[in-house]
């Protein structure tokens, strides 16, 4: 076992095998330890995120070894069946690799039950994993970009299915009419840990069977009532609306603070980017930190009052201005709380500096949580659906216990365009895999944010990629968890920084993340703007 660095509030448990991996899975379960948020395991490695308040690496480390990982017991899980056309676009090529003909792949793959051993990528991919030898294939060279929803796929010695379509890097072997992941059922990600799956080829008798049983029970089905889910949300709530959406911007997003625990599913936290911004905005008009807000993307976002309200707006700098009802306009302070009377319009426009601001209103924004938040992944296509112009938005009922305070000056200035940045960085987890060269370069090199860059992750760009050591041009990561302010590296050498939107799981190396007191800094960051790192912490083991 090696007990690897991430973050500030996270940590990398590296084990020999699926598994050990497993074991330690069950152990945390079996025992939780305190301060311990997220536990997210992967082909040999178990992410542990943690309270930084509540807990240390070193304490964590030291709890982790404390468990008893011998006590695993093997249980025969349910039974999933899943009919498949075995037509996919690598099928040949992936059956001449194993040396078995297209049939006697689709045999093997069929004629053996698979364990559904952890879930990442997307919410209701599982990776399966067999008992037959015989499979064990490369991901592609080049990942398309495209691969639909249903995707019966190979990599390494697992198997799994697309739920929605994506780009992807593996092996093609067939396609199913099963959704793996329906937010109107539940639970919505059809496999969960523990399950058996048997693949039943639909050329078979059987198979045919079963697509037609499944596909009739499908039709009957009655689907889970969904919060957020009006065929017409602009048009929905006039009479019991607070405000009226007038523009929308780049972006505006319903977020709280995120939802925590739907790991097992595949679903990441998600959540306000800035939560500091975020949490003072809420706590300018007396609401609870976590109660929902609007994020909103540089300018161009605009309201009318339905009734009288107190918003406030904190996050990038930028002109916010009241229009009353009789056509006279004001200048509104930011990071201030301020009224509306009915009729009068609020425009908020283009950031000077930073890039993403948050409102709130007294009450907090009426919206139905999707699996436990209000938090918009957009990765994931799970939670409130993005914000339209002329949407109406309900208020919730004002608290009277909750005070209304000035929040604190900025630790930090907000970003410009083309204004250089210093993040702080931790080592770790996968910093063995560049040389000391690479690691010098991440701190030298000026970043550039590009226009790519979304809620998933700031995709940068430099003169100079970073290079792996030799010895590992050509290795292969295992999928392993991903932590919010994570520096993945791709094949390219150009950083992307995860935001909260982020996969649960990846196969790029990891050098470092972004230190926790940086992260909101980081959210802020224009297109334009230049980034340099600053190595805080080496990379270490945790003892």
């Amino acid at each position: 076992m090696r007990v690897l660095p991430v973050n500030d509030n996270a940590v990398l448990v590296e084990l020999a095998d699926l598994a050990e991996t497993l074991a330690l899975f069950d152990a945390l379960q079996r025992a939780p330890i305190a301060g311990v948020l997220e536990v997210v395991p992967a082909a040999r490695t178990v992410l542990i995120e943690f309270a930084p308040w509540a807990t240390t690496p070193a304490r964590v480390a030291a709890d982790v070894r404390r468990l008893d990982r011998s006590q695993r017991v093997a249980t025969e899980g349910a039974l999933v069946q899943v009919p498949v056309r075995y037509d996919g676009e690598d099928l040949a090529e992936m059956a001449a690799w194993l040396k078995l003909t297209p049939q006697a792949l689709i045999e093997r793959h069929t004629g053996q039950d698979w364990d559904v051993a952890f879930t990442g990528f997307a919410p209701g991919f599982a990776y399966l994993t067999g008992g037959d030898p015989v499979f064990d294939v490369p991901r592609r060279a080049s990942p398309r970009t495209r691969i639909p929803a249903g995707a019966v796929s190979l990599a390494g010695r697992y198997s799994g299915i697309y739920p929605r379509e994506s780009p992807g890097g593996w092996q093609l072997i067939g396609r199913t009419d099963v959704p793996m992941w329906d937010l109107q059922r539940d639970p919505p990600a059809f496999f969960q840990p523990g399950q058996r799956v048997r693949f039943v080829d639909v050329a078979t008798e059987a198979g045919a069977a079963l697509h037609d049983r499944l596909q009739h029970a499908a039709r009957l089905a009655v689907p889970v009532s969904h919060p957020g889910d009006a065929a017409n949300p602009a048009a929905d709530g006039a009479d019991r609306a607070a405000l009226q959406v007038l523009g929308t911007g780049l972006q505006a997003l319903f977020q709280d603070l995120g939802r925590r625990g739907q790991a097992g599913q595949g679903v990441s936290v998600s959540g306000a980017l800035d939560q500091r911004a975020f949490k003072a905005a809420n706590r300018l008009v007396g609401n609870a930190p976590d109660t929902p807000a609007i994020e909103l993307v540089d300018g161009g976002f605009a309201c009318r009052a339905l009734r009288p309200v107190v918003l406030a707006v904190a996050g990038a700098a930028g002109a916010l201005t009241r229009q009353s009802a009789a056509g006279v306009r004001e200048a509104m302070p930011r990071n201030a709380p301020f009224a509306l009377d009915v009729g009068d319009t609020l425009s908020v426009g283009e950031a000077d500096a930073g890039l993403r601001s948050y409102v709130a209103v007294r009450g907090g924004f009426d919206v139905p949580p999707v699996l436990g938040s209000c938090a918009t992944d957009t990765l994931a296509a799970v939670g409130p659906a993005p914000i339209q112009s002329g949407q109406y938005l309900q208020v919730g009922a004002v608290k009277q216990s909750a005070a209304v305070s000035y929040p604190e000056v900025d630790a930090v200035a907000l970003p410009k365009r083309d204004a250089t940045v210093t993040l702080d960085v931790n080592l770790g987890p996968r910093t063995e895999w560049f040389d000391a060269d690479a690691i010098a370069l991440l701190q030298a090199q000026r970043w550039t944010v590009t226009p790519q860059s979304n809620r998933v992750g700031v995709r940068l760009a430099g003169a100079q990629g970073l290079q792996r050591t030799p010895a590992m041009q050509a290795a292969e990561l295992a999928s392993e968890g991903t932590a919010l302010g994570a520096l993945q590296i791709p094949p390219n050498g150009q950083p992307v920084l995860f935001l909260a939107d982020h996969p649960l799981t990846g196969g790029y190396p990891v050098i470092g993340s972004v230190a926790v007191h940086h992260l909101d800094l980081a959210a802020q960051l224009p297109v334009g703007a230049h980034v340099r790192f600053r190595v805080v912490a080496p990379f270490a083991e945790v003892a």
